[in-house]
């Protein structure tokens, strides 16, 4: 795939083409990020923790499943659309999200979590399975299967349950991959400007079929996260972005800390 390099802008050292990394807490209260020029305008990208981040757009303010406390999003606008990947704790807290969601507040989630919401939020969500599609405002949105392929993991995240997204804005398209393997699909990915890429064992996968995955399709940009598991199962971002070669910038954040 060719691909046209695109201006890239940091929130510190963006003519140096470094960015430097910030300790969570003072990035979080400077309101900082990553900001990418797009056709669509502006996108910024806040990594929260682990699987959880927000985006400023210009189609609004996306949350990501978004869990932790609701004072860690206090800094940034109410969001005007929530995407949750699945049912997991790290992914999915309706008690964070009361705090979240407003009135004006839409939400995309995969089937499982739909039939999970309290009725007050399941009112402003919109159930979406594998392979399905949607518009948001102008944003085009894609679901994108999330899943085990390994059969010691299937039990973790099984096929055509818990989902993917790929968010179109003008000619930049950003792939959020949830928890997954190096499935099929995540390799059939095609111009993908930037992804988010989980790597955390027994649950997902490891840093090398993250890297080779990633070095198949070929994201301009891409953020390892979701890299830390409870059972002691952490990747090496830094082993990550060894592996992937010259072909793809990677954006390590402080996503813990």
């Amino acid at each position: 795939m060719t691909q046209t390099r695109r201006h890239f802008i940091t929130t510190s050292t963006a003519a140096l083409g470094i960015t430097t990394l910030l300790p969570f807490a003072a990035r979080a209260a400077s309101h900082s990020g990553d900001t990418f020029k797009t056709s669509a305008g502006d996108i910024t990208i806040h990594p929260i923790s682990h699987a959880s981040f927000v985006m400023e757009t210009p189609a609004g303010t996306i949350y990501c499943d978004p869990v932790g406390s609701v004072e860690a999003y206090a800094k940034f606008p109410r969001a005007d659309l929530v995407l949750i990947t699945h049912h997991h704790g790290d992914h999915y807290k309706p008690d964070i999200l009361a705090g979240l969601v407003g009135d004006n507040t839409k939400m995309i989630t995969n089937p499982t979590v739909f039939d999970k919401l309290p009725a007050n939020l399941k009112s402003k969500a919109r159930k979406m399975a594998n392979g399905e599609n949607a518009i948001f405002k102008s944003v085009g949105i894609d679901t994108i299967p999330a899943y085990n392929t390994t059969e010691s993991r299937k039990k973790f995240h099984p096929e055509g349950r818990d989902n993917g997204y790929v968010l179109g804005f003008g000619d930049f398209r950003i792939y959020i991959s949830g928890d997954t393997e190096d499935t099929a699909e995540m390799r059939a990915l095609t111009n993908i400007d930037l992804a988010f890429v989980c790597m955390n064992l027994p649950f997902t996968m490891d840093v090398a079929a993250a890297a080779s995955a990633v070095a198949e399709f070929k994201p301009e940009f891409v953020y390892p996260y979701h890299y830390r598991g409870r059972d002691g199962g952490t990747q090496d971002p830094a082993e990550f972005a060894k592996l992937i070669g010259d072909n793809t910038t990677v954006k390590i954040a402080p996503w813990y800390g």
